[in-house]
């Protein structure tokens, strides 16, 4: 029987999704939400309700203060997700130099333009069949129409001044709600002189002008809206002998930024006990840790910030409270601090008592005749001040709030309350932002975001969460108001909102199997994504579970091709297809015959298994090990050798994934590949914060600090992820190589001697990553010690000892170019010159054009210098090294032939082109190992004829 169909809006029209505020949360939901319609080609309607006079401002956006700065760099500001350098490439355009730079902290007034040129530009481009406008109305209630006899059309009614908009879902974007000045006495909430908002408009303008009164003014709060406050008011056109005294409870004062913030350090908090003081000393003991590494706390609270809400999520109700009435001031001085400018202004203003920040509350305040107050304080203390400003902050609770939405949201309607309080009323409960109401449902289609959660997670304020947050809401909201079409699988409908039998995967995809096996093989996925060991064998136990879950078969053929696991290959494959016969639908048949393609022996069953593999992507994008197939960071083959195909697949899986941490790791190893280091280096970060043991975006990170010359810090970083997060990380063999190359560019021989002996040599290195990774280090080792002076005393094991644990069809029948590559340098290196002519014939007769045509020549060349040929050596080197680029792999791996052609250069009495290849790579990243060969050529180097 067909499913029964949900109630949808009258014939014709498009779905209408109603946002209430149009502020930075609102904005960017808007925005979300036309993109992902434009995607799914939906028609919809978004309607912003806010009596603001302009979306995308809000209270955080609104100054026009040009001393009023993001407290988070430009880089972390993108709207977009998946592009983290689109803030920047923005300013470039529209902003000042200074400005457009991925570490800047510019004004808070630019973003909201930014937000704004965004939304406009994206309801311009999707204006066919999304319409977005900004209604100036204020919502104060929300109804449900569609039970009501003779009502027809869209399910619920916001009641906004005297108009009733109608929607078939709604978001509250309205930000948390104001403080109620609960601290002032009687007598101070009755003054004129008590600026209960210093956002509203002209607010603090009247204060910075007055000039009738007191001078000074009393600010209550000492945090980041303090140093705002602070800053207008003894700005300029203010009174010259102004001074500010701010109070709190503790007396605290934000940190400043550095101007070029490091890396965040993110804990494995997978072993913290759930228990306050128990989270309270490790994550003591996490920031002393990180400040004995690195000189600076600073990155061992951004980490610890991206584990907030997990540790948050843990605590008991009694634990909470008692976080928020004795620890969270001290988070939020640790957290939230201020740019590094207007962070040392005050501090100057502090060192010339312009500004004094004591730990006292008020008490009293009186008028003065000729206007201001005079305010007593708990320590005894009197002051006369032109002005108190209140600037405790927003992120008062909910049940006092005075908002009329809020509160006819969590007014009884009997006996039901669509929202209910979260802990502290520090916003509404919900299920992934959706509400939940009184009963623990969530019927109603009303989402929040942004401080409407922090109840719930606690942090939930920076754009860079709310971008999150809009994102995945988008996607939730179109399920919910514009379904994707049902289809019919196995006799189940699946899609819409009809009940969905089948367990999913990771990435929502349906998994024919047993719940049981369906989460053993969910774990194991989980690690390949993560590049953790172990995957294998949790998928090999969910097959155990049922010998049917084809998928399961088919991903342990697939790891052992691709990823040297331990698994019979054939075996599984039989099995996978043998299972197909009895169960599996169309993308699980599509992945077995992908995976029997790519399996095959001969090259044709190679090619024909990328063509393959690329159709099995475009119909399904978000078949995670597939995709991990297509387009590897740490492996040795994909779905093509050119760079650009591989860049186009990735790109064009942008809207399928969205936010998801995997795929900002793969999308950061792109963005390396193409030498947009900045771009890698903050998608990387951004995955890593969601997903600590993501090694993919380690690798990617890796190379950002290989290429940038970053050599000291990178070795630092790495070694404290392995440590840390990486302890269980598969190919650790690729990280130690890649830590081993920044101590050999830097010039430390006997530290990668250590560690080639210590993390590289057989057995703890075996198979293919033996041959790329420490054969190849060796060999790049016996180049720089046979080419340079001063290095001859230090020796590694030789190239024969690892070469003999290499299986032999590894190096006579490479399946791949790169393979073939590290072949040839491995033959070479060991001086086995007749297996490496045969593997240059191989090649040469191969109808693999890069084998025949790049590979077979990179053989003859090693075999030239092997001979001592090195002229003739280097003019092969030098006329197929940029055609290198086809075998795939990295730069940095590919850099083992360019530093064979170096040593030929040398020897064959060329050493001025050597020097020029040299100095270009100094111009890229600097390196004190290539600096000292520098120098050797440059003593050798015939002088330049006259005139040239």
């Amino acid at each position: 029987m067909s499913p029964t169909p949900r109630p949808r809006p009258s014939s014709g029209a498009a779905p209408r999704v109603v946002v209430v505020g149009a502020g930075a949360a609102g904005s960017l939901t808007a925005l979300h939400l036309a993109r992902a319609a434009r995607a799914r080609a939906t028609a919809l309607e978004v309607e912003l309700l806010d009596p603001a006079p302009r979306w995308a401002r809000g209270v955080a956006f609104g100054t026009d203060d040009e001393e009023h700065l993001l407290n988070v760099p430009a880089a972390q500001m993108s709207v977009l997700g998946d592009d983290p350098g689109h803030f920047v490439a923005w300013l470039e355009q529209h902003g000042r130099p200074s400005e457009a730079q991925p570490h800047a902290f510019v004004p808070r007034r630019r973003w909201a333009a930014y937000l704004d040129a965004c939304l406009s530009a994206e309801a311009g481009t999707a204006a066919e069949t999304v319409r977005v406008r900004h209604r100036h109305l204020r919502a104060t209630a929300l109804t449900r129409t569609d039970a009501e006899p003779g009502r027809e059309g869209r399910a619920w009614t916001v009641r906004a001044g005297a108009e009733d908009v109608a929607a078939d879902a709604v978001v509250l974007a309205t930000g948390a709600p104001a403080d109620q000045v609960d601290w002032a006495p009687a007598s101070l909430r009755a003054s004129p002189f008590l600026v209960v908002d210093p956002w509203a408009p002209g607010a603090l303008d009247v204060v910075r002008r007055d000039r009738s009164g007191p001078a000074d003014v009393l600010v209550v709060g000492s945090g980041l809206t303090m140093l705002d406050v602070t800053l207008t008011v003894v700005g300029d056109g203010a009174r010259p002998d102004r001074r500010v005294l701010a109070t709190s409870r503790r007396g605290r004062v934000p940190h400043t930024h550095r101007r070029r913030p490091a890396l965040p350090v993110v804990p494995d908090v997978s072993t913290w006990d759930a228990d306050l003081d128990a989270v309270l000393a490790a994550a003591t003991a996490h920031l002393r840790g990180v400040e004995a590494d690195t000189g600076d706390w600073r990155p061992g609270a951004d980490g610890l910030r991206h584990r907030v809400t997990v540790l948050w999520d843990r605590l008991g109700e009694e634990d909470r409270h008692r976080f928020l009435d004795e620890h969270q001031g001290a988070w939020n001085v640790l957290r939230h601090r201020a740019a590094p400018v207007p962070g040392e202004v005050l501090e100057g203003l502090l060192a010339t008592d312009r500004v004094e920040v004591r730990a006292v509350r008020v008490q009293d305040a009186e008028p003065l005749p000729h206007g201001g107050l005079r305010v007593r304080l708990d320590d005894g203390t009197t002051h006369d001040v032109g002005w108190v400003v209140n600037a405790t902050g927003g992120g008062g609770d909910v049940r006092r709030s005075p908002d009329a939405l809020l509160r006819d949201l969590l007014r009884d309607r009997a006996g039901l309350r669509l929202a209910e309080p979260a802990t502290r009323g520090l916003g509404v409960r919900t299920v992934e932002g959706r509400l939940r109401d009184s009963d623990g449902t969530t019927d109603a289609p009303v989402w929040t975001l942004g401080s409407l959660r922090r109840g719930e997670l606690l942090e939930s304020t920076a754009i860079p969460e709310i971008r999150s947050q809009a994102q995945a809401l988008a996607g939730a909201v179109l399920d919910e108001v514009a379904p994707l079409p049902r289809r019919l699988e196995d006799g189940r409908w699946v899609g819409g909102h009809h009940p969905v039998a089948r367990p999913r995967d990771l990435l929502g995809l349906p998994l024919s199997t047993t719940a049981e096996a369906a989460a053993t093989y969910n774990a194991g996925l989980e690690r390949v994504l993560r590049l953790q060991s172990g995957g294998e064998s949790l998928i090999a136990e969910a097959v155990a579970l049922d010998p049917d879950l084809a998928v399961g078969h088919a991903a342990l053929a697939l790891l052992g091709h691709e990823g040297g696991a331990e698994v019979d290959v054939s075996a599984a494959l039989a099995a996978a297809r043998s299972a197909l016969a009895r169960r599996g639908d169309e993308r699980e048949r599509s992945f077995v015959a992908v995976v029997g393609a790519r399996v095959g022996d001969a090259s044709a069953g190679t090619r024909a298994g990328a063509a393959a593999l690329t159709r099995h992507v475009s119909l399904h994008p978000r078949d995670a090990l597939a995709v991990s197939a297509a387009v590897p960071t740490i492996a040795f083959s994909g779905v093509t050798d050119l760079q650009r195909e591989a860049w186009e697949l990735v790109e064009g899986l942008a809207p399928a994934y969205g936010d998801h941490w995997w795929y900002h790791s793969l999308l950061a190893f792109t963005r390396q590949d193409q030498g947009r280091l900045e771009e890698a280096g903050l998608l990387a970060e951004s995955a890593l914060a969601c997903e600590p043991a993501s090694g993919h975006a380690v690798h990617a990170l890796t190379h950002v600090f290989y290429e940038t010359g970053e050599h000291e810090a990178g070795l630092a970083w790495l070694d404290g992820w392995i440590g840390r997060s990486g302890r269980d990380a598969d190919h650790r063999a690729h990280f130690s190589w890649h830590a081993a190359l920044h101590e050999l560019t830097t010039g430390d021989l006997e530290a990668v001697r250590r560690r080639y002996c210590r993390e590289l040599a057989p057995p703890t290195t075996t198979g293919m990553r033996l041959l790329v990774d420490a054969v190849s280090l060796l060999w790049r080792w016996e180049l720089t010690t046979a080419a340079w002076p001063g290095s001859e005393d230090q020796a590694l094991p030789s190239v024969e000892s690892a070469l003999a644990e290499v299986d032999p069809a590894l190096l006579a029948r490479p399946g791949t170019p790169f393979g073939a590559v590290h072949a040839a340098v491995a033959l070479a290196a060991a001086g086995r010159h007749d297996r490496l002519d045969r593997l240059r014939r191989r090649c040469r007769d191969d109808g693999d054009p890069v084998l025949s045509g790049v590979v077979a020549p990179l053989c003859e060349a090693l075999a030239h210098q092997g001979a001592g040929r090195y002229g003739q050596a280097a003019d092969l080197l030098l006329d197929l090294l940029p055609r290198l680029v086809l075998v795939g792999g990295s730069a940095a791996q590919r850099e083992v032939v360019e530093e064979a052609l170096l040593l030929c250069l040398a020897r064959s009495g060329r050493p001025e082109r050597a020097a020029t290849l040299l100095d270009r790579r100094l111009d890229r990243r600097p390196s004190a190992l290539d600096v000292r060969r520098l120098a050797s050529l440059r003593r050798v180097a015939p002088a330049p004829a006259p005139g040239r």
